[in-house]
């Protein structure tokens, strides 16, 4: 392993921030502009700087590709950044296989996202296909995968049925015989299942309220009349309307939830108003303290650019 001036690091025993303990492996710390394992520039702008020894990140980010996690963030809780593992980052700790699995899953996640673009249903076509024309909520259109030329229903994935729904067509090809048929497409235009109107994903609701939360996309709408509620904090959309006193709570648990949620916007205004002097007579400091570190990283940049070309 090769390590250079612009990778921190000490043989000797100290504190990881992943572990919280004491830790013998070397530890790093994303820098700007920092090079690792040959890589000449991992990052030109590091979204966390947080010291975390290699084989404690390594397999931080090992576990989190295996739960299916999108994003990997700073596993520290004290980053002031807060950034996101970038995938070169990834390329560079983990191995090819586990590599190409977390690529695959955002992928699959993205399609699946996506109402303009679908999976070829075919045994190992493995094609995303274009969905064409307006996509209306879970409505069936004709797609066509342009790997192997089939002509497949968005909807329940069997192939293209004009003049059908998708269950009068299952109902009709398994009279005729047909045994390689995709699974019966889901009611939804049954009272206890809906799509969620920005992402399309069928949603249940067994029980609770109105207000429903799309565990895909994380839209928060009114089960009612899918109306978006992601801007509606006080829940004003059930005081009039046809969905006028249908969220499924008392008044008394509304009225105090609307006074919570106008307390916590009242906390934050008069905590701006006392930090708001502080801030200003904080603020040629942190100026200041920015400029050095910049200037600093600056002059490392031009010093390993030296020697580099000095190398060469």
């Amino acid at each position: 392993m090769r390590w250079t001036s612009r990778l921190r690091f000490q043989a000797d025993v100290r504190d990881c921030s992943l572990l919280r303990r004491d830790c013998t492996h070397p530890p790093i710390q994303w820098v700007p502009g920092a090079r690792f394992l040959g890589v000449k520039r991992l990052r030109r702008e590091a979204d966390h700087s947080s010291p975390s020894s290699v084989e404690c990140m390594k397999s931080y980010i090992e576990f989190e590709i295996q739960e299916g996690a999108y994003d990997i963030s700073c596993p520290d809780a004290q980053c002031e950044k807060q950034g996101v593992i970038s995938l070169l980052e990834i390329e560079i700790l983990v191995s090819k296989e586990l590599v190409e699995k977390h690529s695959k899953f955002r992928l699959n996640r993205e399609v699946d996202l996506d109402v303009n673009r679908t999976w070829c249903p075919r045994a190992g076509c493995e094609t995303v296909c274009n969905v064409c024309g307006p996509v209306e909520r879970c409505l069936p259109q004709s797609v066509h995968c342009p790997t192997c030329s089939s002509d497949f229903c968005s909807n329940c994935k069997n192939p293209w049925h004009s003049g059908f729904s998708c269950e009068e067509n299952t109902r009709r090809l398994t009279k005729e015989g047909h045994t390689d048929l995709m699974e019966p497409s889901i009611p939804f235009d049954s009272d206890l299942i809906k799509c969620c109107p920005m992402c399309n994903v069928p949603i249940e609701k067994d029980e609770g309220c109105a207000q429903m939360m799309c565990k895909r996309c994380k839209h928060v709408f009114c089960w009612y009349c899918l109306a978006s509620l992601d801007d509606d904090f006080l829940l004003r959309h059930y005081d009039k309307g046809p969905c006028k006193n249908k969220l499924g709570h008392s008044r008394a648990s509304v009225i105090w939830h609307r006074t919570q949620v106008i307390g916590i916007f009242a906390g934050f205004g008069i905590l701006l108003l006392v930090a708001s002097p502080l801030l200003l007579l904080a603020a040629p400091c942190i100026v200041c303290c920015k400029c050095r570190v910049c200037s600093g990283s600056s002059k490392l940049d031009s010093e390993d650019e030296m020697q580099e070309e000095s190398a060469s």
